[in-house]
């Protein structure tokens, strides 16, 4: 009966032409987490035999070949990118068109979520393989974990960037975050960034894709230059009294002009003790929802 029911789900997925339709990548994606967690795992849990072990193969074959349709999607789609074909609003209308309008229906989670919209921008964005680390992570540095897709685009409508502002991430990891504020507003981005292999990934994919006004420095954070940055995002990059220096930094230079840092993950609770920020949207208290900080308000 298991095989009989497999079989079923198997032949289903093979039946439906719109999922080999290079703009259904929702669809597809729905069939993929369904090869992967409905048949692949449950297959791997019971015990082979040849049945199963063609039922498996037939599953592989199939989730190759949807996963062959994205990769054309994304093709195009990186193509577009790097002729400047997408003007910010068009880029976030685009993501819409594929992924629907994720970012505003996720509902607050205690722990990082990733859904279809991470899927999509990882296939777009993520052009090489991913690259091992070569040093050693200092005391109090945290180890690199993506901020969630979503994330970057709720900071983006929060932020609501204007021309002259400039962006730092710090901590930019691979440059994901970077590089999708600078799609969704147009303004100037910059990553700084610790480990030189994630950086050199991360200026491959600017170089990949032809953007302008995005760059990523190989450096410890605290000997950035932050003269003219106005908008800076930490996904808990570090913590203790590694946090705390980054942050006496930004204080000097909010001495100079108004900033505005966003954060996300286990940093937003001593940010929120800074007494010269202001967190204009909740307590700053939650691991995992965005908040934004800014030192216009004593």
């Amino acid at each position: 009966m298991v095989i009989n029911e497999l079989q079923s789900c198997i032949r289903a997925i093979e039946a439906e032409d719109t999922l080999y339709e290079i703009k259904h990548f929702r669809h597809r994606a729905q069939a993929i987490d369904q090869l992967d967690f409905h048949i692949l795992d449950r297959i791997s849990s019971l015990a082979p035999t040849p049945a199963l072990l063609k039922l498996q193969q037939c599953a592989i074959q199939l989730k190759c070949k949807l996963e062959q349709t994205d990769l054309l999607l994304f093709a195009q789609l990186r193509q577009k990118i790097s002729a400047g074909y997408y003007s910010p609003a068009a880029f976030n209308a685009m993501v819409s068109e594929y992924v629907g309008d994720v970012v505003n229906s996720a509902a607050p989670s205690d722990e990082p979520g990733y859904d279809d919209l991470d899927t999509f921008i990882n296939g777009l964005l993520s052009v090489y393989p991913l690259p091992a680390p070569m040093l050693e992570r200092e005391p109090e540095m945290i180890y690199y974990q993506k901020t969630p897709a979503r994330i970057i685009f709720e900071m983006v409508a929060l932020a609501r960037p204007k021309p002259h502002d400039v962006f730092f991430d710090i901590g930019s990891g691979l440059g994901q975050a970077t590089i999708l504020v600078n799609l969704l507003s147009g303004i100037v981005s910059k990553g700084m960034e610790y480990e030189p292999a994630y950086c050199d990934y991360a200026r491959r994919c600017v170089r990949s894709l032809q953007l302008q006004g995005v760059s990523f420095t190989n450096i410890n954070a605290h000997q950035g230059d932050y003269s003219k940055g106005t908008l800076f995002f930490f996904y808990t990059p570090f913590e203790g009294r590694m946090l705390q220096h980054m942050l006496d930094i930004l204080q000097c230079e909010s001495q100079q002009r108004v900033i505005r840092i966003f954060t996300y993950g286990h940093c937003s609770p001593l940010v929120a003790q800074q007494p010269w920020l202001t967190c204009i949207n909740g307590t700053g208290k939650h691991h995992y929802r965005l908040y934004e900080f800014t030192s216009a308000y004593k």
